[in-house]
């Protein structure tokens, strides 16, 4: 097991600074994973890491080792692409053995890293066809199991699933799970899909803009998100955020409904701009709750509902379990726990209130 240190990096592609002055430790054995939207910086800083990029500054340590500036081939890290990049012409065997070949290694040890590569990732009856015989996820299984056979201490993963359909996704994120289990090296893995992140991950890395926004546990950041970016981004469907103002008498006053303010914010200046979010499974729906709104679109996905409502120009989005009895365009009641909500300054940061 291997733990990647980077401090202070800096990537510059001519006069644009994709990511500036980044520091990230990756604790060995762990599975990282980058998460955020394209052009965020993860791929950037993923590549980095394996060599594929220069850096501007700063400084990468794989192990003990400095490889800021090290080849590719030195860092002893195993890179998975989104891609299959597979070569057509080998057989499945010969796509695991080439990079055993390249490296030289005696053919007893290669049958014996290959042979146990194909049983782990359940490829030994596939061996002897070629890539094109093979479906997207076995393909991408075979992509898996070159870096693999590296025994790289070191896996770097940058959108592997992307390219597939969303049975072989869920199968694949089991399967890389397991793979991580079994074999307790350090992945690091690049998605923009919150679902895979919070599946996967040990702890999460959130990115906007080539900035750090938060690290943790994936309980922490869809939790204890520490600003807007990072609770709008996790969490399917998104988090609910309705804007509005310290009120006078310390409530939160805006267009869709007003509500008593914890007491730390209630101090706050009358006037300053709060965002209030909330989680659409902590939004209620039933008579007895204290705002009005009308139902806009009822959504059913299988075991629970996605109701939308709207409220003064606000839209609001509710999961109920089951199959909810409203319908479009009527009215209905909703509400929310308060101890749920989450209360963010005009900037977007969060505000604690006793967490």
């Amino acid at each position: 097991m291997t733990r990647v240190h980077i401090q202070d990096l800096s990537i510059r592609f001519g006069t644009h600074d994709v990511i500036k002055g980044l520091d990230l430790d990756v604790h060995s054995g762990e599975f990282l994973v980058l998460l955020g939207p394209s052009g965020c910086g993860k791929s950037t800083l993923l590549h980095t890491i394996a060599g594929l990029n220069p850096v501007s500054g700063g400084s990468i340590h794989i192990g003990e080792q400095d490889m800021t500036r090290a080849e590719p081939s030195q860092r002893g890290v195993g890179m998975v692409f989104q891609s299959y990049a597979l070569y057509p012409t080998m057989t499945v065997k010969e796509n695991l053995a080439f990079p055993l070949k390249m490296a030289k290694t005696p053919k007893a040890e290669l049958e014996k890293r290959v042979a146990a590569a194909a049983d782990m990732l359940q490829l030994t009856p596939l061996l002897e066809r070629r890539p094109g015989q093979l479906s997207g996820g076995q393909r991408q299984r075979v992509a898996i199991g070159r870096a693999v056979v590296r025994e790289a201490k070191v896996l770097l993963l940058d959108e592997p699933l992307s390219n597939l359909d969303a049975k072989l996704r869920t199968d694949l994120r089991r399967e890389l799970k397991l793979l991580h289990s079994r074999l307790g090296n350090t992945m690091i893995y690049v998605t923009h899909d919150q679902v895979e992140a919070m599946t996967l991950a040990t702890r999460i890395v959130v990115m906007h803009q080539g900035v750090i926004q938060q690290i943790g546990t994936p309980a922490e950041v869809y939790e204890k998100p520490k600003n807007l970016r990072v609770a709008g981004f996790v969490g399917s469907p998104a988090i609910n955020r309705i804007e509005g103002q310290v009120g006078e008498g310390g409530v939160f006053a805006s267009p869709a409904f007003s509500l008593p303010l914890p007491a730390v914010l209630a101090a706050r200046p009358q006037g300053e701009v709060l965002t209030l979010a909330i989680r659409p499974e902590n939004v209620r729906v039933g008579p007895s709750e204290a705002y009005e709104a009308e139902v806009q679109l009822v959504e059913p996905l299988g075991n629970q509902h996605v109701v939308w409502l709207s409220c003064s120009g606000s839209t609001v989005s509710a999961v109920l379990p089951g199959q909810p009895e409203v319908q479009e365009s009527a009215k209905v009641r909703f509400g929310f726990d308060a101890e749920k909500t989450m209360w963010f300054d005009a900037v977007g940061d969060r505000l604690p209130i006793g967490d």
